[in-house]
C-alpha cells in the first residue's frame, strides 16, 4: 500500500476516525485505526459499539489495507512539516512515513484481524441540514440519564413523522425536546433511540452549515452520514418514556421572560451553590417579576428578574443547574414559563405558541422559610 496526502487532511481525518478507537480491548486490532486505500482513502475507528469512517482525497499509488497504531500514527503526522505526506506499507507490514526532511518507520498490523463494521440494510435516508441536526442534538443531549438501570434513557429518542423530526431526552428530573420541520414530508415514520456517547461524536463532526447530513435506520443500528464522514452505532432497546403524557398541558400561569436576563439572575443566585452545598433556588413569581433566593452554609443570595404576567405569588423550588442548562439551550430571545402549582414542573416553550422546543424541569420540595 502506498499513498500521498496533504498533512492537514490526514490530521483531520485521523483525529475524527480515532475518536471511536478502543483504548483497551480484548481484540488488539481495535486499538488501531483501519486504513483502506482503494479508489479512495478511508480511515476507520471502531469499539464494537460505535464506528466512524472518514474518506479523504489522496494520490493512491498502490492499493492495500492495514491497521495502523492510532495514537502513534496521529502524533507522528501531527508533528510533521506542513507538506504532502507519503505513507507506504511493505509486505512485512513495515510502515514508512516521509514528509519533507522527516521520515519514520513503524509497524502495522494485518487488516484480517479487524472486525467488520456493522452495516445497515438499504432503506430511504432522512436528509437534514447539518446545522439543524447539530442543534437538535445539542439542544437535548444534556438531559439524557446517566442511570444505567434504564439504558434506553441514556440516549435521545428520535421521532420522524410527516414533515417534522422530534428529539427528546429525559433523566427523571427534566425533559428536553427540540423539533425541526422539513420542506417536504418523509415517506415513512421512524422511531429510534440513539446512545448519547455516539450522538456526542455526531455533534462534534457536524458543521455549522446548511450542507446536508443524513441518517439511515437499520434493524439494530443507525448510520449517520456527514460530508466525508460516517458514524454507525447500535440502537438502544427498551420502552422509552411516553413523554406526551408527562409534559403537562393547560397550565394556568403563563409568564414571559427574557432568556438572557433570566439566565443571568439564576446564575447570580447559584454562585453560592456547589455540588457539596446542594440547595434549590427558591422562586417566587409575582406580578411582572420573579424573586430568586438561595441559602447555603456559605451565605444567602437574592436577585429579581422582570417578567410579563402574573405569577399569582407562586413559590416553587428548582435545581439551579437543571434550570440553567435548559435556559442555555433555548434558541429564542424570549420564552414562556408555564406553571401550575408548587408541586408541578415548569415548562419553557416559545412565546409565539409554536412547538419548536419544550424544556421541563421538575420542582424540588422547599423547606419552610
Amino acid at each position: 500500500m502506498k499513498f500521498v496526502c496533504e498533512k492537514a487532511v490526514l490530521v483531520s481525518a485521523i483525529s475524527v476516525a480515532s475518536r471511536t478507537v478502543a483504548l483497551k480491548s480484548a481484540i488488539l486490532a481495535l486499538e488501531g485505526i483501519l486504513v483502506k486505500a482503494g479508489e479512495t482513502l478511508q480511515f476507520s475507528g471502531y469499539n464494537l459499539e460505535t464506528g466512524i469512517t472518514v474518506t479523504v482525497p489522496a494520490d493512491i499509488q498502490e492499493p492495500g489495507t492495514c491497521i495502523l497504531p492510532a495514537r502513534l500514527f496521529f502524533e507522528i503526522v501531527r508533528k510533521l512539516p506542513d507538506d504532502a505526506v507519503s505513507v507506504s506499507v511493505d509486505e512485512n507490514l513495515q510502515i514508512s512515513i516521509h514528509c519533507g526532511i522527516s521520515s519514520f518507520s513503524i509497524t502495522a498490523t494485518d487488516a484480517e484481524s479487524y472486525p467488520d463494521l456493522p452495516s445497515v440494510e438499504q432503506a430511504s435516508a432522512v436528509s437534514i441540514p447539518q446545522r439543524a441536526l447539530k442543534e437538535l442534538i445539542s439542544g437535548t443531549i444534556f438531559s439524557v440519564s446517566e442511570n444505567q438501570a434504564r439504558p434506553v434513557h441514556t440516549g435521545c429518542l428520535f421521532e420522524v413523522e410527516g414533515d417534522q423530526i422530534t428529539v427528546v431526552a429525559v433523566d427523571g428530573y427534566r425533559l428536553a425536546l427540540r423539533r425541526y420541520r422539513f420542506d417536504s414530508p418523509v415517506s415513512e415514520p421512524l422511531r429510534f433511540v440513539a446512545p448519547a456517547a455516539a450522538l456526542k461524536e455526531v455533534e462534534r463532526i457536524l458543521a455549522d452549515s446548511d450542507e446536508p447530513a443524513s441518517f439511515l435506520l437499520g434493524s439494530k443500528h443507525i448510520l449517520f452520514t456527514m460530508g466525508d464522514a460516517t458514524l454507525i452505532c447500535r440502537l438502544l432497546e427498551g420502552e422509552f418514556l411516553d413523554w406526551r403524557r408527562v409534559v403537562p398541558a393547560n397550565n394556568p400561569i403563563h409568564l414571559t421572560a427574557n432568556v438572557e436576563q433570566l439566565t443571568a439572575s439564576i446564575e447570580r443566585v447559584s454562585l453560592i451553590v456547589s455540588e457539596k452545598l446542594k440547595s434549590p433556588v427558591r422562586c417566587s413569581f409575582g406580578e411582572n417579576r420573579a424573586d430568586f433566593r438561595t441559602v447555603t452554609t456559605i451565605g444567602a443570595a437574592h436577585d429579581v428578574c422582570p417578567m410579563a404576567g402574573d405569577g399569582k405569588e407562586l413559590e416553587i423550588g428548582f435545581n439551579c443547574r437543571y434550570l440553567l442548562e435548559a435556559l442555555r439551550a433555548i434558541p429564542t430571545p424570549e420564552t414562556t414559563l408555564e406553571l401550575s402549582n408548587s408541586l408541578s414542573p415548569v415548562v419553557m416553550t416559545p412565546t409565539d405558541g409554536g412547538n419548536q422546543y419544550a424544556y421541563m424541569v421538575l420542582p424540588v420540595r422547599l423547606k419552610e422559610a
